[in-house]
């Protein structure tokens, strides 16, 4: 009974000696979402093995640096650029590939819908330049997410005057509560850029901490398009801030 007692004291005492400390720390709370602001800033910088694009290598099979910057709003609405070396064929590793991404990205419950257009532009070959439009949706189904996605791009000159388009479904899945999870992705595309190609990839990562990330991915094309597909494995480390 003294016990029951006691604790039925702290009850009612607890709540009083807390109150200053719940204003602080919600004075606290609303300060911080007011220096945050509806804004948050997100970048990323890796280093990879190959730039394998939709199983096609756009580096030459030389390593890949990349780099990119996301700004995202509270409402969903973000905007993205990301920069690589590539290889278009013209010598080498001769230029720089910078995409621009402006989009819009809601949950809905364990649902995510991400829609939006990339701007591919290549610095000093501007005739490469061109459009595309982009729409997905992943699912959680417990610690995994599965996603369903579409890409296409419109009839341009800069693309032969044709359309492409590329769907692909992908997977993440974490491996319990350690930092080790897999993920892979299949592809298929037609037109501009392929002709029914098939692509796949899968691969395995570890959290290092920090925001770095290793990966190793295995990937592979239908066919060899010219010496850009066959298979291969990529190792990629990035670190994210």
């Amino acid at each position: 009974m003294k016990f029951r007692t006691f604790l039925a004291a702290a009850a009612f005492i607890a709540p009083l000696a807390a109150m200053p400390n719940v204003a602080l720390a919600q004075d606290d709370a609303a300060e911080a979402d007011e220096a945050s602001g509806p804004f948050e800033i997100s970048g990323e910088v890796g280093v990879l093995t190959d730039y394998r694009f939709r199983g096609l290598s756009l580096s030459g099979h030389n390593p890949e640096l990349t780099a990119s910057v996301t700004v995202e709003h509270e409402s969903g609405l973000y905007a993205s650029a990301w920069a690589s070396n590539v290889d278009l064929g013209l010598g080498g590793a001769d230029n720089v590939e910078v995409d621009w991404t402006a989009g819009f990205s809601k949950d809905v419950g364990n649902v995510n819908i991400d829609v939006g257009a990339i701007y591919y532009s290549y610095m000093n070959h501007g005739d490469f330049n061109y459009v595309e439009g982009f729409g997905s949706i992943g699912i959680k189904l417990g610690a995994a997410e599965v996603r369903v996605g579409a890409a296409y791009a419109p009839k341009q000159d800069n693309i032969g005057g044709q359309d492409n388009t590329y769907v692909y479904v992908s997977g993440d899945l974490p491996l319990g509560k350690g930092p080790f999870s897999l993920h892979g992705t299949f592809g298929y595309e037609n037109g501009a850029f392929a002709d029914h190609k098939k692509d796949w990839l899968i691969g395995a990562s570890v959290d290092l901490g920090n925001g770095a990330t290793l990966s190793a991915d295995y990937v592979d094309t239908a066919h060899d398009f010219t010496g850009l597909g066959g298979e291969t494995a990529v190792v990629s480390l990035k670190w994210g801030f």
